[in-house]
């Protein structure tokens, strides 16, 4: 559905959505606001479920493509990419669904209302739900939902593909084991400057067709009852037209958990009054009881049915078939060949290189007779897929990949070294029962590939996790169990180790940043995630990705978990140097930076034009992520922050003059009120493949230009 779409059309499904509605019962009504809609026979009205999942490929569905998580989408820094990938998922939705209504098929997860993106703010590394984020930026954040949300969404101009939700409406990021209780108290500025950009240019830039609120409270009010969130800023603010979702079972925290009320039908006429309009969870119920009773006024349920029936207009799932495109999907496009290269392309651009001492890396083959590889996430398809995930009819592991890519010339031995967090691999085994087995295949190779991390039984929602650690939250940035112990086994061994790390957070890597050889970060690659970092490992690609959030150096420098300003945290506002920072990511090859310089003056109304040059300094093809970063010369500012992105690919020697632009936005900040200002004074401006702190120069050899601009 374009953008402008065609207000007409919005107006005849409006005007249909009210006619259909001034037909049903009370009940019938009350019925439709819940993520299980019945079927209503007599009005032609078939059961539908709004509850269907697609962070990273349609999920729970059955056989879908897996892409990577989103941490891992985050890192390409690619927007264009990130609506491929969003077209992709809902190709594979619409052929899904195809097939499910030809069956009557109405099941959840099989739907076209998918709630994803998840746009909150990866403020803290300790959060488990963090990696189904894009990450720590609420720029990069910003621009890579508003195309998630367009490549799900389309730009036909009567229907849409399938419905995108952001979420989760606001200020959320853990902790989770407290999360139905929890209020998140925030700051008027953190709020503007933080939590809600994202929110604000999926709505107003995406059209996103439903935003869903947040479990805790803010600001002592729960979120999916929040009449300042939901209605003072994304109704009347924003001007949000589509629907709004509570998340799953968050009604009844109202009267269980926040106790700001005290029965059901309290609770339930909160929601509804505060602009709640679909329950996932089954407490609307009572609205026909509080309706009744007066607590909800019949007028104000009318319109949340009518904003409900208007997004299945828009998908076009009330028409006659083969009204719309997309009802000639075939289910053959799924987990087709097009779909795995798209997905290993995406893993590909996805990994981060954060480490390679003497240019260890790129791997030749030619000159390995053994390789040893160890570690718990070697084999592991968990390993692969982070939550909220669909099924792959195949699986790549790292082992695998590695083993495929080197063929029969190369030896590969295996350990895996350790269970992912005990401290032995099998109940009856004493502690580290594999370290002697850990040490014969070092001994036996060439050179040691350890991959070590978490997966989404360690770091994920309350509720799907399946450990001793914290409802999915992480306790701190260590790796656990005995990981650590057998990196220290194999650095004993004398030969070069690289790590490669599979994990959707930053995990405290002093220790192996100052001992191994090479470190790769794979984020959750996908199911085709083991190819591509074979693939990285061995030189058949070059990585490009960049850090969409903070390697700190330990645990305790973190602000307490439950602190929601952002003073310490993240790039933006940290003040000690971080291990890995923000936007940063190695090459095969190197690039530079030069002629920076205005083509078109600062303007309050316009903004300002730059150009610089990139070179491909290096003997390699590779893609370099510009980025410019803003930082206002006067106290009390954050640090710099970025602005803008451009993914440019050269061949060795080659350059290329890129124009900038900046909007008058870019200069602005929020105030300790609220306001968006942009205040007289000077302005450094920075450009180049890193951000401009002295730690990201020290790793790169690099520092990005710097241009002053006064206004």
């Amino acid at each position: 559905m374009e953008l402008n779409q065609n207000q007409e059309k919005l107006k005849e499904y409006r005007k249909r959505a009210k006619e259909l509605v001034a037909q049903m019962t009370l009940e019938e009504k009350v019925g439709q606001t819940l993520y299980q809609a019945p079927a209503i026979p007599r009005l032609g009205i078939k059961a539908y479920n709004w509850w269907n999942e697609a962070l990273h490929g349609v999920a729970r569905a059955g056989t879908a493509t897996v892409f990577p998580q989103a941490i891992g989408m985050a890192a390409t820094f690619d927007e264009d990419l990130l609506e491929q990938v969003g077209d992709a998922v809902s190709t594979e939705a619409r052929a899904k669904f195809n097939m499910q209504q030809k069956a009557d098929d109405t099941d959840i997860y099989k739907g076209l209302t998918f709630w994803a993106p998840n746009v909150n703010i990866f403020r803290d590394p300790r959060w488990g739900r963090g990696h189904e984020t894009f990450g720590e930026d609420p720029y990069l954040t910003s621009r890579l939902g508003v195309r998630y949300v367009m490549g799900l969404q389309g730009h036909d101009e009567d229907y849409l593909k399938a419905a995108a939700c952001a979420k989760h409406f606001a200020v959320h990021s853990g902790p989770e084991s407290v999360r139905h209780e929890f209020n998140a108290e925030v700051s008027e500025q953190d709020l503007r400057e933080t939590y809600l950009p994202a929110f604000k240019a999926c709505v107003q830039e995406g059209k996103v067709e439903a935003v869903m609120g947040a479990y805790n409270r803010t600001n002592g009010a729960p979120c999916c009852g929040n009449s300042y969130l939901l209605q003072d800023i994304l109704r009347k603010e924003w001007g949000f037209e589509g629907h709004v979702t509570s998340d799953c079972w968050a009604i009844k925290d109202f009267h269980e958990g926040h106790l700001v009320t005290s029965t059901p039908v309290e609770s339930v006429s909160m929601a509804m009054n505060n602009g709640c309009d679909l329950n996932c969870g089954n407490l609307f119920h009572f609205l026909t009881q509080a309706v009744e009773n007066g607590m909800v006024d019949e007028k104000r349920l009318d319109e949340a049915v009518e904003n409900l029936f208007m997004a299945r207009m828009k998908l076009g799932v009330l028409d006659k078939k083969e009204e719309n495109p997309f009802d000639k999907i075939p289910y053959t496009v799924v987990d087709s060949e097009e779909m795995r290269k798209l997905n290993r392309e995406v893993a590909r651009r996805s990994v981060v290189l954060l480490k390679n001492e003497n240019h260890i890396l790129p791997l030749d083959k030619k000159k390995l007779h053994t390789i040893g590889v160890i570690g718990p996430n070697a084999d592991s398809r968990k390993a692969l897929v982070g939550n909220y995930e669909g099924t792959s009819s195949r699986y790549i592991t790292v082992l695998e990949g590695i083993e495929d890519y080197v063929g029969e010339n190369v030896r590969v031995l295996y350990s895996e070294g350790c269970h992912l967090y005990r401290d032995r691999t099998s109940n009856l085994a004493m502690e580290h029962d594999r370290d002697s087995e850990v040490r014969a295949v070092c001994e036996a190779s060439d050179v040691v590939i350890a991959v070590v991390g978490l997966d989404a039984t360690l770091e994920g929602e309350e509720g799907d996790t399946g450990n001793e650690y914290g409802s999915g939250d992480k306790p701190n940035l260590n790796l656990p169990g005995l990981q650590p112990d057998i990196i220290r086994i194999a650095k004993e061994s004398g030969k070069p180790v690289i790590v490669v790390l599979l994990a959707g957070s930053a995990m405290a890597l002093s220790w192996e940043d100052e001992h191994v050889d090479a470190i790769l970060d794979g984020f959750y690659p996908g199911a085709q995630g083991g190819a591509a970092i074979a693939e990285i490992l061995f030189g058949g690609a070059n990585p490009e990705g960049k850090l969409p959030i903070t390697f700190y150096q330990t645990t305790e420098e973190l602000p307490e978990f439950t602190d929601y300003a952002m003073k310490g945290r993240t790039y933006r506002y940290m003040e000690n140097e971080a291990l890995y920072p923000f936007g940063y990511g190695l090459s095969y090859t190197t690039y530079a930076y030069g002629n920076l310089e205005c083509v078109k003056p600062f303007d309050a109304q316009d903004g300002i034009t730059l150009q610089v040059t990139v070179t491909n300094t290096g003997d390699r093809e590779g893609t370099e992520t510009l980025q410019v970063y803003v930082k206002a010369k006067r106290e009390g500012t954050p640090n710099p922050q970025l602005k803008y992105v451009k993914k440019i690919t050269l061949k060795p020697g080659e350059s290329v003059t890129e124009e900038i632009h900046l909007s008058p936005e870019a200069f602005m900040l929020y105030d300790e009120k609220g306001n968006f200002t942009l205040e007289k004074g000077a302005y450094d401006i920075f450009v180049g493949g890193c951000q401009p702190d002295a730690r990201s120069a020290a790793l790169t050899g690099n520092a990005p230009q710097k241009l002053t601009v006064t206004y």
